[in-house]
């Protein structure tokens, strides 16, 4: 029978007129039984209040700022319940705070495993390691569960460090080969390919050795193997010398994500290469197909077309890095056209057929080519995240059908004690996004009050020329609604970028109309990844256009190119002619 319950703020000590800073559940949401529904900050701590029951959330009778105390009503809740006489009034789960300033505390004793930890983190990237050493500072004992045999995840190990290492040398090749036109020209380069791949593993290993210092330093336990869940508070680890059990009173899910396939391909033929896979570097092929024009797919096509292979590239959408704008992808595009062997937009792979000779690929689309013979195919298309790989559902954890963990702006899943940080928890699946959450993540369970808040999450393709973008995009603009302007500064009329030889860039910032604030920010060009950086502080401390054209900036520098932005917008600027409007 279905009932209308009412559901209760409970017993929190002796605290009184405590402000609600997040509603976690609207109405016409189900929620599960521990289901979090509303948070509470008070002087001591920041906590959740559960529901006591599954239902369907049908009037929310609190708003953020409100201050409740024992006894105030939540919220109501229908549910079905065959013990629940009508209009019965049920107060949620109890919720027990430390005196001392430390977070919600749990209330029923822990079944102990083999180990035992305050904290356990289960997964060593960026965001995993981080959390774990921010925990450890902040007093906790820690447990930090990686299945592969170094620190660093997927970022360190077959990612963002050895990708960047590669596209270093690229860099250095292909610059040498643009200087031919300044009068210096460098004869062929000779790639030692063996040379080459142990450099990348030395950077590699330099920096994952330096972890394993900061865990010993940090006294934080590391449990090599792959860990799943078997409870709310239990992890079991199936190691090299056998199964271990972990038990803790909290746990940061950090479990991250791994590369998407498509289906119906040949993946048991070695020359079908994913990301992992192309770092590798076992050798240079002739000729390379990649599959998705992405960050990931171009950042590869950059190393291996300046290696000497012949690159060409097939995308799906209707132009290469679809996230960005596409005033900041053409540059990109222009250059690379006259390099790549092929680029094939709105194409798709249909088959791919192994041969002796090659990989047989057939496309489809409005200009697809006849089927071509590759010597490796590059599957880039994304990634998917780790959600249904790692026992969630036995911790009672909810992952949605991508695999996907949902969390609040405090990283909470809908078990209190279990946090979520990094790729599985939504995009963008960025080591940066990771590292920031699992900071917060730490300090959250050791009672600071604290909230996932940042205004922006900036993106980088560390192509050739490098596409950087922060806050909105015009598109995302454009979709919403906004009455923005547009401030765009061509590279070709900055200085430092004539002297490199590398015009091609371009800085924009988009304001917002009423206000002059920044609200995005987007470049193509050299170092565009570097230069982003000063335009999500102007964003984070909001800036309007005033405030970065009267900042000094170095003479002659590819910075001043966010400054000059600035400047076209106030209608002040110097370098460039611009009508009076």
């Amino acid at each position: 029978m279905t009932q209308l319950i009412e559901i209760k703020v409970p017993d929190v000590g002796d605290f009184k007129d405590i402000p609600v800073i997040e509603l976690l559940v609207k109405p016409g949401d189900t929620v599960e039984k521990e289901t979090s529904l509303i948070t509470l900050e008070t002087d001591k701590a920041t906590v959740e209040i559960p529901a006591p029951q599954a239902g369907v959330v049908k009037e929310i009778k609190v708003k953020v700022g409100d201050k409740v105390s024992e006894g105030s009503l939540i919220l109501l809740l229908q549910a079905t319940d065959a013990e629940t006489s009508p209009a019965t009034r049920v107060e949620a789960l109890p919720i027990v705070v430390d005196s001392a300033p430390a977070a919600a505390s749990i209330t029923a004793p822990v079944a102990r495993g083999e180990i035992h930890a305050d904290v356990v983190v289960l997964g060593a990237g960026p965001g995993g390691y981080t959390a774990a050493f921010r925990a450890a500072d902040l007093g906790k004992k820690v447990v930090l569960i990686e299945r592969y045999p170094v620190l660093g995840g997927v970022c360190l190990n077959v990612g963002c460090i050895p990708s960047k290492a590669l596209l270093h040398v690229a860099k250095v090749i292909t610059e040498a080969e643009e200087t031919e036109h300044q009068g210096v020209v460098f004869g062929q380069p000779t790639i030692e390919i063996d040379k080459l791949r142990a450099w990348k593993e030395s950077v590699i290993s330099k920096l994952t050795k330096g972890l394993s210092v900061l865990a010993k330093q940090r006294k934080v336990e590391v449990v090599q193997g792959t860990g799943k869940f078997t409870s709310p508070h239990m992890i079991r680890v199936e190691t090299a010398d056998g199964a271990k059990t972990v038990s803790f009173e909290h746990c940061i899910i950090a479990a991250g994500s791994s590369v998407a396939h498509i289906p119906g391909f040949p993946y048991d033929d070695p020359r079908i290469m994913d990301s992992t896979g192309a770092l590798q570097l076992a050798d240079i092929p002739k000729r390379m197909l990649i599959i998705g024009g992405g960050i990931i797919g171009l950042e590869m096509a950059t190393v291996y077309d300046a290696l000497g292979c012949k690159v060409s590239v097939v995308e799906l959408m209707e132009q290469l890095i679809p996230g960005a704008d596409a005033d900041l992808v053409k540059p990109l595009h222009r250059r690379i056209q006259k390099r790549y062997e092929a680029i094939y937009l709105k194409t798709r792979v249909t088959h791919i057929e192994p041969q002796e000779s090659g990989l047989k690929v057939t496309f489809a689309g409005e200009k697809s080519p006849e089927p071509q013979i590759y010597d490796r195919v590059l599957l880039a298309v994304g990634r998917r995240p780790n959600g249904r790989d790692i026992g969630a559902e036995n911790a009672g954890v909810n992952v949605d059908e991508r695999g996907f963990i949902p969390v609040g702006k405090q990283l909470r899943t809908n078990v209190p004690h279990i946090f979520g940080i990094g790729d599985i928890v939504g995009e963008p699946m960025l080591a940066h996004k990771a590292s920031h959450e699992g900071k917060l993540a730490a300090e959250i369970i050791t009672g600071h009050k604290a909230a996932f808040d940042a205004r922006t999450i900036p993106s980088v393709a560390y192509t050739d020329p490098e596409i950087a973008w922060m806050g909105l995009t015009e598109t995302e603009a454009a979709k919403q609604g906004i009455d923005y302007e547009k401030a765009s500064f061509p590279w070709a009329a900055s200085g430092r970028a004539i002297a490199m030889g590398r015009e091609e860039g371009m800085t924009k910032l988009l304001l917002d109309k009423n206000t002059r604030r920044i609200f995005g920010a987007g470049m193509v060009g050299v170092n565009a990844g570097e230069l982003i950086a000063e335009t999500v502080l102007a964003l984070e401390m909001g800036a309007d256009m005033e405030d970065i054209g009267l900042t000094i900036h170095p003479h002659p520098t590819l910075s001043e190119t966010v400054f000059f932005a600035a400047e076209i917008a106030e209608g002040s600027i110097t370098d460039l002619y611009m009508p009076k409007k």
